[in-house]
Order: C-alpha cells, then sequence, then structure tokens
C-alpha cells in the first residue's frame, strides 16, 4: 500500500488524435516523482518528441520538471520556460502535473499521457487537486480541468443544471467544475471544438473509485504524522549521478586543519620547512576523542597559522606546498589480511590512519568502533537522502568492493552478528550492484530505505531498518547498533588494504550555475574556491 500512481504515454492512435489540429508544440515532462514506487521506466522527452515528429509538427523545445504538481515552484519556472512562437503545450505527467501546468499556461495544454495505478494507489501529491488515475484522461477535452474530482458527481458530459451562480448544488462553496471548464475553454477558443466531441463515456472497470478515494483520504490525513511522513524536497541529483568520480587536479598548496573531527585538535608535529611526504603524520592526536592528522601531498611546510574553519571559525592549520611528486611516506605498507587481524589491531589502524566519520560529524572511528556494549548490527549508511549530493552513490558504484570490505572489518571488529548497507530506492543501480557483490556473504544484506529526508540521520535510519528507539541523550550502540558512512568504511578499506591514512575525500560539486559540475576525488586542504572555480565558478 505505499506504492502510488504512476503514467505512460497514450498510444500512438490517442496520440495521432490530439496532435491532428496541433502545432508549434512545447513539451514539459514531470522528471521525479515521490520515490514510493518500485523503479519502472518512464515516458521521455525523447520518445515524445519523435513521434510529434513522425506527424510532421513543429517542437519549439522541451523541460523536465521536478514535482510538476508543485504549483509553486513550478508557476516560478514556467515564467521563462516556454518559448516564443509556441501555441500548444504538451505534458507528460500524471493527471496532477498536467492540471497544474493548465492553471499556470496561457496556452492551450494537452496530456500525452494516461495516469494508471501500478501495483499501488495515487494520494502522495504538492497539490490540493486530485487524480483518480483512471487511465481514460479527460483533460484534453476540458481544457486541463477534470470532470471527475472536480465535478462533485463526477459527470463527463456537461453540467447537471443545479448550479446556482456558478457553484455546485452538492457543495456550495465549490466552484461548478462545468462552468469552470467552458469558461477556460471559450478563454481558449475552443468551444467549438468541444461541442463537436462525442459522448464521453466512462470505464469503471479500470480503477476501483471508492477504493482509490477512500484510500487517497486516508494518506492526506497521515502522510504527516511521525517520521515516515517524511519530506522529499527537490533532489536535483540529475546534474552529477551520471558522473563518474575524476581524480580533481593536486592543488600547488594545501591547507589541513589539526581539527577535521570531534574532539581535542590534533597537536602539530612538523616545523615551518620540513619536507613532508604523503601519508605521514603531521598532527598527533591530544586526547582520547582526538585523531592524528596526515599530510595530503609531499612537499614542503610553509606555515603553521590559523586559517578558517566550517564549525570552529578559525584553526590552527598546517600549509603545506606542494612538490607535485606525491611520494609516499615509509610508513604506507599494506596490513595483513583481514582474517589475520585481531578486532583490536583493526582498532589501531583505523586510529593511527586518522579515520573519522565522513557523513558530517567527524566523530573519531576508532572511538566509535569500541563502544563497550554489544552490538549486534552494523548499518552503512548509504542513504545520502540530501539534494544535490552524490559523491556516496557513486562511491557505491565505482569501489562497491572496498566498501563491502570496510564493512566486514567492523562486522569483525564490534562482533556484530550482520552488516546491512541501506540504500535508498533513487539508487536502483548501486542496489543492483551491491546486492551482487553480497550475494555470498550470508552475514550482510542491502536493504532497500525510501527516498525521503532526513532519513540519514543515524537514529532515524536505526528506527527505519531495525525498528528500534535511540533513547534521548542516548547512542546507536544503546541499541545494539553501530552506524557507518558509505566514505568512512571506503576509508578502512584504504587503511587496511594499502596502509593509505585518510588524506582525500570525495566531494560533489553541482549547481544550475555550474559548467562543470562532477564528483572528484579531492586532496584533504584543498581550497573550495579552487573546486568551484575548477567547475566553472557561479
Amino acid at each position: 500500500m505505499e506504492n502510488y500512481t504512476k503514467y505512460r504515454l497514450k498510444s500512438n492512435d490517442e496520440l495521432a488524435s490530439v496532435l491532428a489540429d496541433i502545432d508549434n508544440l512545447f513539451i514539459i515532462a514531470c522528471n521525479k516523482c515521490f520515490k514510493e514506487f518500485e523503479t519502472i521506466d518512464e515516458p521521455e522527452c525523447a520518445e515524445l518528441e519523435k513521434i510529434v515528429s513522425d506527424q510532421g509538427k513543429k517542437v519549439t523545445g522541451s523541460a523536465r520538471v521536478d514535482f510538476l504538481c508543485n504549483k509553486t515552484q513550478t508557476e516560478r519556472k514556467l515564467q521563462d520556460m516556454i518559448p516564443e512562437g509556441t501555441e500548444n503545450v504538451l505534458v507528460i505527467s500524471c493527471g496532477l502535473g498536467i492540471q497544474t501546468i493548465a492553471d499556470l499556461a496561457d496556452k492551450p495544454v494537452y496530456a500525452a499521457s494516461n495516469s494508471l495505478n501500478y501495483t499501488g494507489h495515487h494520494g502522495m501529491a504538492l497539490t490540493k487537486k486530485n487524480c483518480d488515475a483512471c487511465a481514460q484522461c479527460y483533460l484534453n477535452v476540458t481544457g486541463g480541468i477534470c470532470p471527475i474530482v472536480d465535478c462533485s458527481k463526477s459527470l463527463v458530459n456537461g453540467q447537471c443544471g443545479g448550479a446556482k451562480n456558478g457553484k455546485c448544488e452538492v457543495d456550495p462553496n465549490k466552484d461548478c467544475a462545468w462552468e469552470k471548464i467552458y469558461r477556460r475553454l471559450e478563454k481558449q477558443g475552443r468551444l467549438s471544438e468541444f461541442l463537436a466531441q462525442p459522448v464521453q463515456l466512462r470505464d469503471y472497470s479500470k480503477v476501483d473509485f471508492k477504493f482509490v478515494n477512500e484510500y487517497v483520504k486516508s494518506i492526506r490525513e497521515n502522510r504527516l504524522e511521525g517520521y515516515y511522513g517524511g519530506i522529499h524536497p527537490t533532489e536535483r541529483k540529475e546534474f552529477t549521478e551520471h558522473i563518474a568520480l575524476q581524480r580533481f587536479p593536486d592543488p600547488e598548496t594545501v591547507v589541513i586543519p589539526l581539527s577535521m573531527h570531534a574532539g581535542a585538535p590534533a597537536n602539530p608535529v612538523v616545523q615551518v620547512g620540513d619536507t613532508v611526504k604523503v601519508g605521514q603524520v603531521i598532527g598527533e592526536s591530544a586526547g582520547f576523542i582526538s585523531a592524528p592528522v596526515h599530510s595530503s601531498v609531499s612537499g614542503t611546510v610553509t606555515a603553521i597559522e590559523n586559517h578558517g574553519h566550517a564549525t570552529r571559525g578559525e584553526c590552527l592549520s598546517v600549509v603545506i606546498k606542494s612538490d607535485g611528486k606525491n611520494t609516499l611516506h615509509e610508513s604506507i605498507k599494506p596490513n595483513k589480511d583481514l582474517d589475520s587481524l585481531t578486532p583490536d589491531e583493526i582498532v589501531d589502524i583505523i586510529r593511527e590512519s586518522g579515520i573519522v566519520g565522513m557523513g558530517g560529524a567527524g566523530f573519531p572511528t576508532s572511538v566509535k568502533l569500541k563502544p563497550n556494549k554489544p552490538i549486534d548490527a552494523v548499518l552503512l549508511n548509504g542513504c545520502e537522502c540530501e539534494p544535490l549530493l552524490t559523491a556516496d552513490h557513486r562511491v557505491l558504484l565505482e569501489f562497491a568492493d572496498d566498501v563491502v570490505f570496510g564493512l566486514k572489518a567492523i562486522v569483525k571488529t564490534v562482533s556484530a552478528e550482520k552488516g546491512i548497507i541501506v540504500i535508498e530506492d533513487n539508487k536502483p543501480d548501486a542496489i543492483e550492484l551491491l546486492k551482487a557483490k553480497t550475494a555470498d556473504c550470508d552475514n550482510l544484506e542491502v536493504v532497500v530505505a525510501k527516498t525521503k529526508y532526513p532519513q540519514g540521520a543515524e537514529k532515524m535510519l536505526i528506527k527505519r531498518v531495525m525498528k528500534r528507539q535511540v533513547p534521548r541523550g542516548g547512542l546507536p550502540a544503546d541499541v545494539g547498533c553501530v552506524v557507518s558512512n558509505i566514505s568512512t568504511t571506503k576509508a578502512i578499506a584504504d587503511a587496511i588494504l594499502k596502509g593509505m591514512p585518510l588524506v582525500e575525500r570525495v566531494v560533489t560539486v553541482t549547481g544550475e550555475k555550474l559548467k562543470k559540475p562532477g564528483n572528484y576525488i579531492v586532496k584533504i586542504g584543498t581550497n573550495t574556491k579552487d573546486l568551484i572555480d575548477y567547475c566553472g565558478g557561479i
């Protein structure tokens, strides 16, 4: 009961009928919807453009819009979207998106698709309007106003005659749907076309009308109750989710903060003028909750001074001028194989490698993996539910073996019964790959979570997957869980397999204004401005 209405293009014969007397068409497709459904292929703009072109019609342009039914957002985008010379608008969407465009556009709007129930029912939408997913859309006949929903009696062949002063006789607070249809078609000069239409028949066998309406009502009443209502902000991941990882050009100078973690800042162990190598310790841990810091380049220390810091305001940092050689420090050597390592040895490797949580909190991973409480489940957070970000998604795709290895190391370290990789269902390629990689692992599994924000927060993730409530002020270990970020887990694999400490990470640089968005492997200490400038600036 958690899947929702989808849509498909009308048949070629239906589209030919729609296109017969119209031309100069702009095509709009709904790009994203609530990910509460099984992944299926949806019609693309290009598919419809080809059909339209084959009919000898001119396409003035096309656009894909997230959450087309979000009227506030769509209204802003629509202002400068439709080019001059456009006479008609074709919409690929469920009925909700089509109605929204019909309300906003000053041109005739036509549905190129039919809504349908796909192993579920309609109900999650960002508009007060409704759609019964009847798979026989009337919006092309009625100017984008749905007679099934907007008319209290769901009449499909004109008004009942009971309306007074433009108001419905069933609900006097409601405008008569058929009067609205008449006024809109009159404004568009389409009344004669409408009056010439044959009598419309409705096939009730295609949808359980009563059940769907009751279901829609219950969903709207309950959708915001508790966490599982969640929110689904516009994702905008399409800028970078398909772009493979690229190594960002080595910076000439790095500024490495001695506080890149929760707890006490590291103490510098180098001096100005020292020559350092990649992976060499430049800051020693200053307490139990702290972490050592390593050089990400080989070169010369030019300063040890305060620099701006994202959370501390200012922080003592080591400035290193790179020699461009990336010479590895002598300590960078592979460790023993995982089976030969004890849990304490794994913790020591992680501590000495300076690995901290890379999901934002920066908590030292070596401390997290010594909880002094029984742990039965390790959760890898592959949700990446935030808009725009695709770094973890690409790490899952391109370093799947390392992620699985790192998870095995964590499971062994905390003596957990199982490891669970949690991935949201807007990443079907990563889900398929990780399921294949863990198929032969009895104690590892992939759990598919529905795409919602802020599901990636560890307490919410535990509640979603394990059905356990972390107590107020408590930690995941209090309910037998450890949660690790995908990139952190990959860093653990690097530390064990290569002996490489934490000296780089994957960063998504993205946004509408950037000319070259992407996912980059970036050395720690790289200037953020250099990243943005490399991607085209803002």
